[in-house]
C-alpha cells in the first residue's frame, strides 16, 4: 500500500499546522492561528467567511459564548488582521489589551471538524486556536475526516535498547520507543533486572527540560527524577519511564508562555486555562502501554498523582502500592506545589 494511512495523515497534519500550512478536516479548510502567515490568511479569506475556533477555557477568559461544549467558534469580522487573530489565541497581552470584542459565537453548523482541528493543534504543541473557512478542500492540502478515531496518534513501537551504566546503577539499560508515523520518542530506563513476577518499582516521569536539565527551581521535577533513580539503584531494580510530555503535555514553548503568565500573577492552573489548555493534557495510557511492552503488569508506583494510579489500573496495570515521592520543595516552587495539591489533587 503506497497511500498514507490515517495515522500517517494525522502526523502530516500536525506537521503542517506547526509550519503554518493549511489542512482540511471534514468540510473545513483551516490553519493554526499561531503559525498562519498574513498571506495565507488573505488566501483563506478569499474562500469565504472566516471562523476562529478556541477551546472553552480560552473563550471563557475572553468572555466569549461557548455553544459547542468544549470549544467556541467565533465569526471573524471583516477586515480583521493577523494581529487580531493572534491576540485571541495568545494571552500574553490580555492584561495590557483586555478588550477584543464584541465576539460573535456561532450556534449553527457542525463543530466536529473544528474540535478535531483543535485536538490536532494541541498535539502539534501550538496554541489551541485554528482559523478557517467551510469550503471544499483545495488541491494539495492534507485531508482528514471530520472525526479521528481513538488511536489516530499511533502507538509506541520498540526502536532500540542497549546497556547503559549510570550514576544511580551500573546495571542499567535504556529502551527507546517511538510513536507510529514518526511521532515522539519515549524512554524506559531499566535499573538492574526487575522481577516481572513481583510488583516492580516504577516511576512515570514526564520530560521537563527546565527542571531535569537546567535545574529549574520553579518545579520539583529534577529532584523527583534523581530521587526515583536513586531509590531504584538502592533497591536493586526498577523502571523509570521518561515520557516526552513536556509541560504536562503542552510542550516547552507553551510552558514558557505559562511561566510568563505566572509572572503576571496567575497560578499554574490559571495560566494553562488562559492559554486554552486543561490543567493537565498528558495521556498516562502511554505509560501503561510501555509497561505492557516490557512485560510488567504489577507495580509499586512512585507518584503523588492519583490520576496516574487510576489510569494504570484502568489500563490493566495493578498498582500494588503507592510510593510517595516528596522531594525538591523550596521557596521558589512552594506555591506551585500547593496548587498541585489544592487544585490538582496531588497527594503528599
Amino acid at each position: 500500500m503506497l497511500a498514507p494511512t490515517l495515522i500517517e495523515l494525522a502526523a502530516r497534519a500536525r506537521a503542517d499546522l506547526r509550519l503554518g500550512v493549511p489542512i482540511c478536516v471534514g468540510g473545513v479548510t483551516l490553519a493554526a492561528a499561531e503559525t498562519l502567515s498574513a498571506e495565507r490568511l488573505e488566501a483563506l479569506g478569499r474562500l469565504g467567511p472566516l471562523t476562529i475556533a478556541l477551546t472553552d477555557r480560552r473563550a471563557q477568559t475572553l468572555k466569549a459564548r461557548v455553544y459547542d461544549g468544549d470549544i467556541s467558534r467565533i465569526s471573524v469580522p471583516q477586515g480583521a488582521d493577523l494581529a487580531w487573530l493572534r491576540a485571541l489565541a495568545d494571552p500574553a497581552d490580555d492584561l495590557r489589551k483586555p478588550m477584543k470584542g464584541p465576539l460573535l459565537a456561532q450556534r449553527d453548523g457542525d463543530a466536529v471538524p473544528w474540535r478535531t482541528a483543535i485536538a490536532l493543534a494541541k498535539a502539534a504543541q501550538v496554541l489551541p486556536a485554528v482559523v478557517g473557512v467551510e469550503v471544499l478542500c483545495p488541491d494539495g492540502l492534507t485531508q482528514l475526516p471530520a472525526h479521528l478515531p481513538p488511536g489516530a496518534a499511533g502507538l509506541p513501537r520498540d526502536v532500540a535498547a542497549a546497556r547503559l551504566p549510570m550514576a544511580a546503577a551500573r546495571a542499567g539499560r535504556l529502551h527507546v520507543f517511538r510513536e507510529d508515523a514518526g511521532g515522539e520518542e519515549h524512554y524506559a530506563v531499566e535499573i538492574g533486572a526487575p522481577d516481572r513476577a513481583a510488583p516492580v518499582l516504577v516511576r512515570l516521569h514526564s520530560a521537563c527540560f527546565t527542571g531535569d536539565v537546567l535545574g529549574s527551581l520553579k518545579c520539583d521535577c529534577g529532584p523527583q527524577l534523581h530521587a526515583a533513580l536513586d531509590a531504584m539503584g538502592q533497591g536493586g531494580s526498577g523502571i523509570l519511564l521518561y515520557l516526552n510530555q513536556e509541560g504536562r503535555g503542552i510542550g516547552l514553548a507553551n510552558k514558557m508562555r505559562a511561566y510568563d503568565l505566572q509572572d503576571q500573577g496567575f497560578d499554574t492552573v490559571q495560566a494553562n486555562h488562559r492559554l486554552g489548555f486543561e490543567d493537565d493534557e498528558r495521556d498516562f495510557r502511554l505509560g501503561a502501554s510501555l509497561l505492557k511492552r516490557l512485560g510488567i503488569s504489577r507495580i509499586r508506583l512512585m507518584t503523588n498523582n492519583p490520576r496516574k494510579i487510576d489510569m494504570m489500573q484502568a489500563q490493566g496495570i495493578e498498582v500494588a502500592e503507592r510510593v510517595p515521592l516528596n522531594v525538591g520543595r523550596g521557596p521558589d516552587n512552594a506555591a506551585y506545589l500547593d496548587v498541585k495539591r489544592d487544585k490538582s489533587g496531588h497527594l503528599r
